[in-house]
């Protein structure tokens, strides 16, 4: 399962782009946990300026803007990717 980070204070944008990654996890076929992160001292940790800011299981992935739902299904297929490789190297060893 991915962690997805929302980085913002709750604004409109903050909002729709929670209800857009959970609609790409659900089209992109992955599981995922859509966490909304308020506290400005963990958003700044993450280097984000400009909300929101999206993270996918701890890297941010953009700022500043609503990605389109096509962008962040080929991210989560990606970090899916990654983590499905991760796993089977430590199945492997």
């Amino acid at each position: 399962m991915h962690v997805v980070e929302i980085l913002g204070t709750g604004c409109c944008d903050c909002l729709r782009l929670g209800l857009l990654a959970a609609q790409a996890a659900d089209e992109a076929g992955v599981k995922a946990e859509i966490r909304h992160i308020t506290d400005q001292r963990r958003i700044e940790a993450y280097g984000v300026l400009e909300p929101p800011g999206l993270a996918i299981d701890g890297t941010v992935a953009s700022t500043g803007r609503v990605p389109a739902v096509t962008e962040l299904v080929a991210w989560l297929r990606d970090a899916d990717r990654t983590l499905g490789s991760h796993l089977r190297e430590v199945v492997s060893a």
